[in-house]
């Protein structure tokens, strides 16, 4: 399947500059098909590449280290009594 930027930015409810900006970027994998390189550039995205953007987007939660705790210093107290 093929996807047009309008197309992905609807879809993941972003604007289109945005998608441009991923695809200039080098973010995001496109074919220019227009006619003369000169002109208006048409980009089209196959869902291959889409796929392969969104899954390094994805959030994955890194593995949490250990807590480390504090060693607690002995209280200074004096002793009146």
């Amino acid at each position: 399947m093929i996807h047009t930027p309008p197309a992905i930015a609807k879809m993941l409810g972003v604007k289109t500059d945005k998608i441009h900006t991923w695809i200039h970027r080098g973010d995001l994998k496109a074919h220019n098909l227009a006619e003369s390189t000169t002109g208006r550039p048409r980009w089209k995205i196959l869902d291959e590449d889409l796929q392969e953007f969104l899954r390094g987007r994805q959030n994955v939660k890194p593995a949490t280290a250990p807590t480390r705790y504090r060693r607690r210093k002995p209280k200074q107290i004096k002793q009146y009594f």
